[in-house]
């Protein structure tokens, strides 16, 4: 049964780990003096060694023959780790064994003393996965674990991983690895295999790998179908567009060509490129030329390798630093969208678009491009106006013919303009005759009718004249008040306004530089009479007279006599009757 290579060439010892020396040879120093934590924590990104170097310290552990701090993997206790026949050895991964019943669990087995081995270890991939109540169940056993008892923690995310359990582990963090060194590995394990691995290719695979030996064993496994690897044959398998190709689509694109950039990548994803890896590779090339032009003093050690220095600087030459990174923010953009997009094709093109015509951006970016180009005197594209085709008039469907001349046209009447044969002339600009002059219109005459006589109207019963009433308090001198009252309307509310404006409720008055207002006892007085409401009125008088106004309110006193008046205006109705 085939196994695949990176299963197959996982590093068996300490030292056939790649770019990971500074934490191997700690770990060998503390297995060849037994000066071993209780509790590891191995940090880095994936294909970096981490679950393959805490498989190796379990095996170094329980070795019975190590060998310099490396397991020999020829006792009973290493072919038994390997195998998984010893059970005293556990991988668990936290991903799916995230929840506090896994760890209480693992906590109770852990208290038992190893069957086959010195130690018990437990590996905990993943780590980062474990809900609160799980770290919280980890807690105590992690501090002071049994003497038989190991633990080797694996993350990807340090920052997920509590405070509390990081000072209780000691902490290894792994590098993402060199590509000479990822090629040199690739290299060698070609060689084993029979496969012919060319040195450009071996290094085009290193940094597609970007620093994981996991993956790029995967790429070589995926490019080694007929025994040979190229260059050629890596782009092919993986979907690469090659150096060639894509400095081809980026002269285009910095020479404006929009329609060449979109019609090569067409070419190149009907021959089955990625759009992601074709945008991809762009943004390697542009990231190599901005590198180029800001850093000039040790430029190379900060380039990908994959292009010639006199290309770069020519790219350099041509793209200012301003538009490089306009360029690689844009396909950043574009490439975080093409994961979730339905159409990665559509979303390609209209990033390669935003690349060669920036004016047709309406963000930040684009005019920040334009400013750019208007500051260097690059002249403006003079975009022409479209002119749309005038639609045709529209022709009658039936050609109208000229009305016959009658023999007795008086004289004084003009002769009717004939159209020209060649010509159809619309109904709507054709002359109208003149009209015939109707005689005026007279109403006909009809008889008068005889006067009538008009009906006598009965005289109206004489209405009881009323009791004059007392007059009113005065308003505000020159209407002030009721200025005060339409500047307190937009102050008030509703309901407060309604009594304000009631004058059997409220009088109010201007006297010098007061203003007086006299409440009924009852339902005014406690609705307006407030510090609030008092406030209120002395900003509306503010803003009705223009001047600052003291507001005194008080209760309003009852006029002697106003019940006994009421009682004689209501004697003057028959139906009302006093016993």
């Amino acid at each position: 049964m085939y196994q695949a290579l990176y299963r197959k060439w996982r590093p068996q010892t300490f030292d056939d780990v790649v770019g990971q020396q500074h934490i191997t040879e700690t770990l060998k120093n503390q297995v060849r003096t037994d000066r071993l934590s209780h509790a590891y924590l191995f940090i880095g990104t994936r294909g970096t060694g981490k679950t393959t170097c805490a498989k190796i310290l379990a095996k170094a552990v329980n070795c019975e023959h190590p060998v310099d701090g490396n397991p020999c993997n020829c006792c009973p206790a290493c072919r038994g780790i390997d195998d998984g026949s010893i059970l005293d050895v556990v991988e668990m991964d936290a991903a799916s064994n995230n929840k506090v019943e896994d760890v209480r669990l693992l906590r109770d087995e852990a208290v038992y003393s190893p069957a086959n081995v010195k130690k018990r270890v437990y590996i905990v991939d993943e780590v980062h996965m474990l809900s609160n109540s799980a770290f919280n169940a980890l807690l105590k056993i992690l501090e002071e674990p049994p003497e038989h008892l190991m633990f080797i923690l694996a993350t990807t995310e340090l920052h997920k991983v509590p405070a509390t359990i990081l000072s209780r582990c000691q902490r290894h963090s792994f590098k993402r690895i060199a590509a000479e060194d990822i090629a040199g590995r690739l290299q060698y394990v070609a060689s084993q295999e029979q496969i012919d691995l060319q040195p450009d290719a071996a290094m085009l695979l290193a940094r597609l790998a970007e620093g994981g030996m996991r993956d790029a064993l995967t790429l070589l496994d995926q490019c080694s179908g007929d025994g040979k690897v190229t260059t050629e044959s890596v782009r092919q398998a993986i979907g690469l567009a090659g150096h060639a190709q894509t400095a081809e689509l980026a002269k285009k694109l910095a020479k404006g060509d929009t329609a060449g950039a979109l019609t090569q990548f067409r070419d190149l994803w009907q021959d089955g490129k990625d759009p992601a890896s074709l945008l991809d590779e762009l943004s390697v090339l542009l990231r190599d030329v901005l590198m180029r032009a800001v850093a000039k003093r040790g430029s190379s050690a900060l380039l990908s390798g994959g292009y010639e220095d006199a290309l770069l600087d020519a790219f350099a030459k041509v793209l200012t630093p301003a538009q490089l990174m306009r360029w690689l923010t844009t396909i950043q953009e574009s490439l975080s969208g093409l994961a979730q997009s339905v159409n990665p094709k559509l979303g390609a093109e209209l990033c390669l678009i935003r690349l060669s015509t920036p004016e047709v951006s309406e963000d930040l970016a684009g005019l920040a491009a334009r400013v750019t180009a208007l500051e260097q005197g690059a002249v403006p594209v003079q975009r022409e106006e479209i002119q749309l085709p005038e639609a045709p008039s529209p022709e009658p469907a039936v050609k109208p013919e000229p009305a016959p001349k009658p023999e007795d046209t008086p004289p004084w009447e003009p002769e009717p303009v004939k159209a020209p044969e060649d010509k159809i002339v619309p109904p709507w600009e054709m002359t109208p005759p003149p009209a015939e002059e109707a005689p005026p219109w007279e109403p006909p005459m009809e008889e008068a009718p005889p006067p009538c006589e008009p009906e006598p109207i009965p005289e109206p019963a004489p209405i009881p004249e009323p009791v004059p009433e007392p007059p009113a308090a005065p308003a505000a001198a020159g209407s002030d008040w009721d200025m005060i009252l339409q500047a307190a309307q937009k102050l008030l509310p509703m309901a407060q306004f309604s009594v304000l404006k009631n004058p059997d409720q409220v009088q109010g008055r201007v006297e010098g530089d007061a203003l007086i207002l006299d409440l009924d006892p009852g339902f005014a007085f406690m609705m307006l009479g407030t510090p609030a409401m008092e406030e209120k009125l002395r900003t509306a008088a503010k803003t009705a007279l223009g001047r600052d106004l003291r507001v005194h309110v008080q209760k309003a006193t009852k006029k002697a006599g106003s019940n006994q008046r009421s009682l004689e205006e209501l004697t003057r109705f028959d139906i009302v009757s006093f016993e």
